[in-house]
């Protein structure tokens, strides 16, 4: 009872409403000068996925060196923790630029899209997860996707790999959370400090300090993530990006419960993809991207790739890139997407799929 009168209080103390996150998501989505559709698409259980559409409707072939019009496999988007579909501005509009079909979501219990109550249940939030995805999928009528995820979008997108393979053509992972397991050694590196607060904020969400700030949480997170508006500086002059993940972050919490329940201290996955990956689909071709500067570990990435020494399993490092690689160098992570769909492993599994 406790926690709800809490959660019922935040949205009046919080300087935030629903009608402020679509300005704000209106603002950052302001320099892409490409045609697109927005709208809800409605999925199981009455919730719906804010979807970014861009090609849907244009006759989408490339023309192969034989002359030969193959149809061009959409491209979809998974954004990360706390993320929504505003912070691919700088990719999107390349992305199109083919005339390739390219979708951008807001996961389920993110931005725009429903917000429901997940199990607590690591693996029954992973399941809605997923779940919500495929309804998507099949909502937009789409046979076929390059898949491609952010942080936890990345750890989304290999357990919707693992569940439904043959719906995929590339699985393309940007700075995955949740591959590595917890180490079995005592954590020295984390000071007893840091460990006291995590004791503290244990029964909490991960960005309640966000939303407990009220008034304080715009200018609070202006102040940690500065960051945000050096990576956007080239589109944006003022605070735009750090209004939109404000807004995006201090609406009820849904998808971050989810992500909270599929964790343990700190920030470790429940269960680790790594254990997992030898069920994924051999033929499945598979790209990893990191930032050069990114505190995300690789060695996840170099340890499927051996794990798969038969399949497609590409590892790109973005030189001078960190976490956020796509906002960091976003013309490098553009041309290496763009690569990658153009990639020929994918006419082979679309050969493949035909022959199944």
């Amino acid at each position: 009872m406790r926690s709800f009168c809490i959660s019922s209080w935040l949205p009046s103390w919080c300087p935030t409403s629903f009608s402020q996150l679509i300005k704000s998501e209106d603002r950052i989505l302001k320099p892409i000068k490409v045609r697109f559709t927005q709208g809800h698409v409605p999925i199981s259980n009455g919730n719906y996925i804010w979807t970014l559409g861009f090609n849907e409707t244009e006759s989408a072939y490339d023309i192969s060196a034989s002359g030969v019009q193959h149809l061009q496999v959409p491209l979809v988007l998974l954004h990360g923790f706390g993320g929504g579909v505003g912070l691919w501005v700088k990719n999107l509009s390349a992305f199109a630029g083919e005339g390739r079909p390219v979708y951008a979501l807001d996961m389920l219990g993110f931005g725009r899209s429903s917000r429901p109550t997940f199990g607590r249940d690591a693996m029954d939030a992973e399941e809605q997860f997923v779940q919500s995805l495929e309804d998507w999928r099949k909502a937009e009528g789409l046979e076929h996707m390059i898949l491609l995820g952010h942080d936890l979008g990345g750890y989304v997108s290999t357990a919707y790999a693992l569940k439904y393979p043959q719906r995929l053509k590339h699985l393309v992972l940007v700075e995955p959370w949740g591959f590595a397991a917890r180490p079995h050694v005592q954590e020295h590196w984390v000071p007893i400090w840091i460990k006291a607060i995590g004791a503290v904020m244990n029964p909490f969400n991960p960005l309640g300090p966000l939303r407990l700030a009220g008034p304080l949480g715009p200018l609070l997170l202006q102040l940690l993530r500065s960051d945000f508006k050096q990576k956007y500086a080239s589109v944006f002059p003022d605070d735009t990006v750090a209004d939109y993940i404000y807004h995006v972050n201090a609406q009820t919490a849904s998808g971050e419960t989810a992500f909270k329940n599929m964790t343990i201290p700190y920030g470790w996955p429940q269960h680790p993809m790594i254990d997992r990956m030898e069920m994924i689909s051999p033929s499945l071709p598979m790209t990893f991207i990191y930032g050069s500067r990114s505190r995300i570990d690789g060695q996840s990435g170099k340890a499927i790739q051996e794990m798969r020494p038969n399949s497609h399993t590409k590892i790109i490092v973005i030189h001078g890139a960190g976490h956020y690689v796509f906002a960091d160098q976003s013309d490098d992570f553009n041309q290496a997407v763009l690569n990658i769909c153009n990639d020929k492993c994918i006419e082979e599994r679309k050969h493949e799929s035909s022959v199944n």
